[in-house]
């Protein structure tokens, strides 16, 4: 099937595209999951720590994570499916919503068809669709605003107001996502950006700026206060953290300008979306910004509107400001500080349709053989590619060049510190296991057998997390501890001479997936529990 057959019969049956689409990556992901092809990664090992101890919010993130988790692991159980059955149904969603935007709201199912292809294929994308992760509820919360905001802003077919749904709908979208992430807060902005350029341009509707700012209002307030009172609870703690981590306040801050952390980040995102589909994305990105501007030099008039002008420009604006400032903000702050690659995460969203735009604009244009040959290799590299990452367990490939292999080895390491409580200690029930670190701490409390809770060591001075906050094993005195550290041995955390009447080691053990060696760990054995747990320091965010 050539491009300009394969092009026609989307036009043709867009569902059943768009069925396909989202069916056959829903079903590899329940595959690679249900079959244990990639154990939790330490993130996903401490949000399913959460759900035993729900709170209002976390050091690190809001609630929702934690939340959707405990209700998927009700219904599968404390198992890798049970945790990332949210990020498999959220990535089911997310291209639905996609369609629900521009098929249903825009009326226009071959681009949405494009969309979803775009999304379908993108490693970050796919990434979400597995890794049950805090970017995956937040896309969601994310898109939804985004289809909100267009609704409320233009009329519906028949050129009348929608009424109140789309905002009561943006209000629980808003307020959902900032118990997602903080990051959901920059939306209102956006909201409002959004709002005064359909407004300069003489199309936005009547009675949008008080329900607007209701809906926000009352989005804040579903969604950050909660983490408000949290935060009075303990010491602003979150709020701390979060400032350290964007470098307002700690080390962080004390240099304003680092070029270096800028090739980073800018892979990280060609890396997230390929580069072939983001030179689309840029491509249709500038085009759209341009279109705008010219739409808003002259703007129309109440009595000459024209509704293709009015709903082109809507959705030409809604694409613009929900990819343009997102990227640029992060892509300065990172000239500041390290930005983590997801923390652009949902600019993707707009991004995968202005892409979506360029591609379909392309294969409309009677493309030159040239250009028909780099989209068809550019889209069957991207199929394989995404087959690739849910099969690559199933291929020849040396663990070094393995992408995957460093996530590996959790379970292993679980299962050996179980065996340790067994085999060297008079009691196994009087042994609690502890690292330093939240990660090791989390998988530990993941892959042990029985899943019991542990313990996050405090020593030579590391930052806060949220096992710190829960405090060390009281009620504990004479017991026995695994202590489980990263690497190899770099010497005895020195506070364990006062917490313990004795302590052998360092051990190393390197944990293994399917025979193959991952990584190495350290341990200690410890012996006589004292009752003395360090304290944190309180300013290490």
């Amino acid at each position: 099937m050539n491009l300009v057959t394969l092009s026609a019969s989307i036009k043709a049956h867009p569902r059943r595209w768009v069925f396909w689409l989202i069916a056959v990556p829903t079903l590899l992901r329940l595959w690679f999951v249900a079959t244990g092809q990639l154990g939790l990664v330490q993130d996903e090992a401490q949000y399913w720590d959460w759900t035993r101890h729900l709170q209002l919010t976390y050091y690190s993130k809001g609630p929702l994570i934690a939340w959707i988790i405990s209700a998927f692991t009700t219904l599968f159980g404390n198992t890798e499916l049970g945790v990332r059955m949210g990020s498999i149904v959220g990535a089911a969603a997310f291209p639905m919503l996609l369609w629900w935007i521009v098929a249903d709201l825009w009326k226009r199912p071959t681009l949405a068809v494009f969309a979803v292809f775009l999304a379908a294929v993108s490693p970050l994308f796919l990434a979400l669709g597995i890794l049950m992760t805090t970017d995956n509820p937040f896309v969601l919360c994310w898109t939804v605003a985004m289809a909100s905001l267009y609704a409320a802003a233009t009329p519906d077919d028949t050129g009348r107001d929608r009424g109140v749904w789309p905002f009561a709908l943006l209000t629980a979208a808003f307020g959902v996502g900032i118990l997602a992430k903080y990051t959901m807060l920059g939306f209102a902005g956006l909201a409002v950006a959004y709002g005064l350029v359909l407004h300069r341009a003489g199309v936005l509707q009547r009675r949008f700026w008080p329900r607007l700012t209701l809906a926000l209002a009352l989005g804040i307030l579903i969604g950050f206060l909660p983490t408000l009172i949290w935060n009075m609870q303990n010491g602003f703690v979150g709020y701390k953290h979060v400032l350290y981590l964007i470098g307002v306040s700690g080390k962080g801050a004390e240099k304003l300008f680092r070029l270096s952390r800028v090739p980073e980040y800018v892979g990280a995102q060609l890396g997230f979306a390929l580069p072939w589909w983001f030179w689309l994305t840029l491509v249709a990105g500038f085009g759209a910004v341009r279109q705008v501007w010219i739409m808003f030099q002259s703007p129309a008039s109440a009595t000459n509107i024209n509704k293709d002008y009015g709903t082109s420009l809507a959705q030409s604006a809604l694409l613009v400001l929900f990819f343009w400032p997102m990227t640029v903000f992060f892509l300065t702050w990172s000239l500041h500080t390290k930005v983590l690659a997801n923390w652009n995460t949902v600019s993707f969203v707009a991004g995968t349709i202005l892409g979506a735009l360029e591609l379909q604009r392309l294969l409309d244009s009677s493309p030159s053989l040239r250009t028909t040959r780099l989209l068809a290799a550019g889209g069957v590299a991207s199929v394989v590619l995404m087959l690739f990452l849910h099969l690559h367990q199933l291929l020849p490939i040396p663990a070094s060049i393995n992408p995957a292999h460093r996530l590996k080895g959790w379970e292993d390491m679980g299962d050996r510190m179980g065996q340790l409580a067994e085999q060297r200690f008079p009691d196994p029930k009087r042994v609690f296991f502890m690292s330093d670190v939240y990660d090791i701490t989390a998988s530990l409390a993941f892959y042990l057998p029985g899943q019991p809770r542990t313990y996050c060591l405090w020593w030579d001075g590391r930052r806060m997390n949220q096992y710190d906050l829960w405090g060390g094993p009281e009620g504990k005195l004479g017991w026995d501890a695994v202590l489980v550290l990263k690497g190899d041995a770099a010497g005895m955390p020195p506070v364990l001479a006062d917490m313990f009447d004795s302590v052998s080691g360092p051990y190393r053990y390197v944990s293994t997936y399917r025979n193959v060696p991952v990584r190495p760990f350290y341990y200690y054995l410890c012996y006589g529990y004292k009752g003395l747990w360090p304290r944190q320091d309180n300013n290490s965010f």
